[in-house]
This record gives structure tokens, sequence and C-alpha cells, in this order.
């Protein structure tokens, strides 16, 4: 047997065991605490800010396209419409098809459950999580920079802290992430329409690198027109499933509950 070859399966299994138990009981219990502790210092901010955050979408909105009927400079800066739409890229994706399918193989159908409960309070912490990345924010040339490593540095003053976070998400989001993504999307148009995943691999790359090399004004403008196209599709595909089977809606509620 070649030692090399015992090595990678040790430290394979070393890793899928650390990980097992990091995003199967830390992560998920970390999340679920810290997510009850902001709704409840936040007064429940999810529920009673719901209508001043359509609001302020809104008015982001008429703002905007006011500005761009003028002509007048945007300054680098994006509107609130289009850093929703930045976050709601990042939130509807492969995890919302591929994902849940693959809890409720796994977890059964109470994992629907589960993961609403998540969703609704997961929501405050995305707020503090925004609010924090607002306080700490810095002007560059062209635009405002923030985000976590930002706010670790700055609020936490952790310098090692925030180095490794933007070291590690830089790495996540350049291979992991893009990956999977890629991946899914270059199997589905193959499966589908026989279309060769180099191909799908190369108009991807092209379409990102034109969308990316324009900066966030680029990509916040790519996103405001793409990100509803895509969510709207999303919800009316899932309402149409819903409807195609209403007779059996009441059901599977009871099998979510109960499960």
């Amino acid at each position: 047997m070649d030692p090399s070859s015992g090595f990678s399966s040790a430290l394979q299994n070393a890793v899928n065991a650390v990980s097992g138990v990091l995003t199967d009981y830390v992560l998920v219990t970390v999340l679920l605490i810290v997510a009850v502790v902001f709704t409840v210092r936040t007064r429940g901010v999810q529920f009673r800010m719901a209508g001043e955050m359509l609001h302020l979408l809104v008015k982001s909105g008429k703002r905007d396209n006011d500005r761009r009927q003028n002509d007048a400079p945007a300054h680098g800066n994006i509107s609130s419409f289009q850093a929703f739409a930045l976050s709601i890229a990042s939130r509807v994706g492969t995890g919302n098809l591929a994902g849940v399918a693959s809890a409720i193989a796994l977890g059964g159908p109470g994992a629907v459950f589960w993961m609403w409960v998540i969703a609704i309070l997961g929501a405050a912490s995305a707020f503090v999580e925004s609010t924090l990345a607002q306080l700490f924010k810095v002007k560059g040339d062209k635009s405002f920079r923030g985000g976590p490593a930002y706010y670790i540095l700055k609020g936490l003053h952790k310098r090692w802290w925030a180095v490794t976070f933007a070291v590690l998400i830089t790495l996540t989001f350049g291979f992991a992430f893009n990956s999977v993504q890629s991946n899914t999307i270059s199997d589905a148009l193959n499966a589908s329409f026989a279309i060769p995943r180099e191909a799908t691999a190369g108009v991807l790359c092209l379409l990102t690198l034109a969308i990316i090399c324009g900066g966030v004004q680029r990509i916040s403008r790519v996103s405001e027109i793409v990100v509803p196209v895509m969510a709207i599709a999303y919800i009316v595909l899932a309402l149409v499933i819903i409807a195609m089977n209403i007779g059996r809606f009441p059901e599977i509620m009871m099998l979510i509950v109960s499960n």
C-alpha cells in the first residue's frame, strides 16, 4: 500500500470528523443561540421594522431612478435596493434548491420546519451583521468598504482575527462557493440540453470577469436587474408547484409539523 495514499485517507477522515462535529453540532447550536439573543435584544427587529424596510427600498429605488434621469453622478455609492439585490444574490441559489432537497432527504419533512425557524430568527443576526458593517465601514477611492473583517478589526481590535477571516473568506468564495455554483450550472445544462461542461465554464468565466472588473458599481447594477427576475421566477415557480398540488397542501403542512 502506498504510504502517501494511507496518509491522505487518514487526513481526509480527520477533516470529515472535525467538519461533522462543527457543522452538525457547534455551528447550528451557536447560530440558534445567537439568533435568539439578537431577536430578544432588538425586540424582534425582523418583525418591527419590516414596514420600514419596504419603505426604504421603495424610496431608494425612486431616488436612484431620479438620479439617472438627471444624469447626476453616483459618486461611487449604491442604493439601498442595489445593496439588497447584492445580498439576495448571495442567498438565493444552489443552497435553496439542492440544499433543501438534501436536508429533507437526510432529516425528513421536519427539516423544513427547522429551516423556517432558523430563517425567521436568523433575520435578526443578519440585521445586526449589516448594522455593524455600516458602523465600521471606511471610505475608499470610489466606494465604501466594509464587512466582518472591518468590524472585527475596528470594533474588536483583533487584527489577527480580521486578517484570518479575510484570507479564509477569500479562499472560500474564490474557490469553494464558485466551484459548487458553477458545477451545478454546468451539470444542469449538460443533463438537460447536452451542453458541454467546458463551454458552460468558459461562458461563466467571461461573464464573471466582465462584471467584477467593473467594481462594486457594475456588480450592483447587474444585480438589481438579474436578482429581481431570479427571485420573482423562484417564488412564482414555488407557487405554481403549490397550486398544482393544492389538494395535498394540508397533509404536507401536517407532515412537516408532526415530524
